[in-house]
């Protein structure tokens, strides 16, 4: 039953409620930029490499997007989708 969750918002964001791309791509840009740095000398270093790369993100292409239109959730009432699947 929570796995379908997502279906209860409008089709158009169906897509990204379902998945976690954006997630994904995040860590493996983090690992990217880790690996290729190799070995830290101390474990703050690779948390304030992971920061600054998620800082990055959030303040340029990815960060000013936007990823749901919240005008498709006016007058949208989720009691009233419920009562429709029972």
């Amino acid at each position: 039953e929570e796995t379908l969750t997502y279906a209860l918002f409008p089709p158009e964001h169906w897509r990204r409620i379902r998945t976690n791309n954006g997630i994904e791509r995040l860590n493996r840009e983090i690992k990217r930029r880790t690996d290729a740095v190799g070995s830290f000398p101390a474990g703050d270093a690779a948390v304030m490499l992971a920061a600054a790369r998620c800082k990055y993100v959030a303040e340029g292409g990815w960060g000013s997007r936007r990823y749901l239109d919240t005008e498709l959730l006016d007058g949208w009432d989720e009691r009233e989708v419920l009562k429709r699947q029972s």
